[in-house]
């Protein structure tokens, strides 16, 4: 992502799913990580239908904040998304790749080769799992 309005549409996207669909508190979905982060942001038609962040953390790479308006769900942009922040975090040469996946949809999540660690927790109001790249599942 290049631009600030580029980053507005991105932020904008988190509010309306996050926020306004699934009830996350408004002052904690932009956080500080948001600085530091690489956003990306799926077009259709030249429209603006997804986003994710990728966060270092050390040589450990997070992926977050992934969101898709729910019009373009189930037609390929997650797994479009999830495969370019995967792409950023190895280019980045990150050691580990996690994300913090709601607990509904871990099923895409393993489909892109991610598995389960540790036990379902609260975020935000709604349970996750931390899920890895690749590795044994527990």
């Amino acid at each position: 992502m290049s631009a600030k309005s580029d980053l507005a549409k991105a932020f904008a996207i988190r509010i309306g799913v996050f926020v306004k669909e699934q009830g996350v508190p408004a002052e904690i979905e932009l956080d500080r990580d948001d600085e530091r982060a690489i956003h990306l942001l799926a077009t259709s038609a030249g429209r603006p239908v997804g986003t994710a962040r990728v966060v270092m953390h050390r040589r450990r790479a997070k992926i977050g904040r992934m969101a898709v308006l729910k019009r373009f769900r189930r037609k390929g942009v997650g797994t479009k998304l999830l495969t370019r922040a995967v792409a950023t975090a190895r280019r980045l040469h990150a050691q580990a790749i996690y994300l913090h996946a709601q607990v509904p949809v871990i099923g895409f999540y393993e489909t892109m080769g991610f598995r389960c660690v540790g036990r379902v927790f609260d975020e935000a109001g709604i349970p996750h799992r931390k899920m890895i790249l690749g590795g044994k599942g527990k």
